[in-house]
């Protein structure tokens, strides 16, 4: 009996071993120092640069424009909570009503929407700003999202009419 138990514990012990992963494979995949990751982050992609696994998305913002920088471009956007200089550069996609727009364009107190994406020094660089108010198109392509994500979640519900009791 206790040799029976014995050799289940050995077993147990055996697989865990054999299935648990090593530690030594992800030190692997990591920066060799800071420093190396900091020299190419000029030639890299903002969302590469900004974390090791360059799994990063660009964090969505929306608010009026308070201040506005022509010579850094730079602008200030004042939201619910806290306000954020974003910086402009050449990757980022400026438009107003669903047109190109440039750094002229953007002017204080306006709507603003769009992303931007936080850089390891800590600057924020934005990749897309949009100008004004939402436009039509963009209203009914919300619109028709929404009612595809409704669809999708209950099929069933969508597709049978509801039935009130009649009296």
């Amino acid at each position: 009996m206790k040799q029976n138990n014995f050799v289940i514990i050995a077993a147990f012990f055996a697989t865990v071993v054999i299935c648990s992963p090593f530690p030594t494979e992800a030190a692997g995949k990591k920066p060799s120092s800071p420093d190396a990751s900091s020299s190419t982050d000029a030639d890299a992609s903002p969302a590469a640069a900004a974390s090791p696994g360059g799994k990063v998305r660009a964090t969505p913002f929306k608010g009026i424009i308070a201040a506005v920088d022509d010579k850094a471009k730079t602008f200030t956007i004042a939201g619910k909570e806290t306000s954020h200089s974003l910086k402009i550069t050449d990757k980022t996609i400026i438009t107003r009503g669903g047109q190109p727009a440039t750094m002229k364009d953007v002017v204080s107190n306006e709507e603003v929407r769009g992303s931007y994406y936080k850089m390891p020094d800590g600057s924020i660089e934005a990749k897309i700003v949009k100008l004004g108010p939402l436009t039509e198109a963009e209203k009914e392509a919300r619109r028709v999202k929404r009612e595809e994500k409704r669809a999708s979640i209950s099929p069933t519900a969508s597709a049978t009419p509801s039935v009130s009791p009649s009296t």
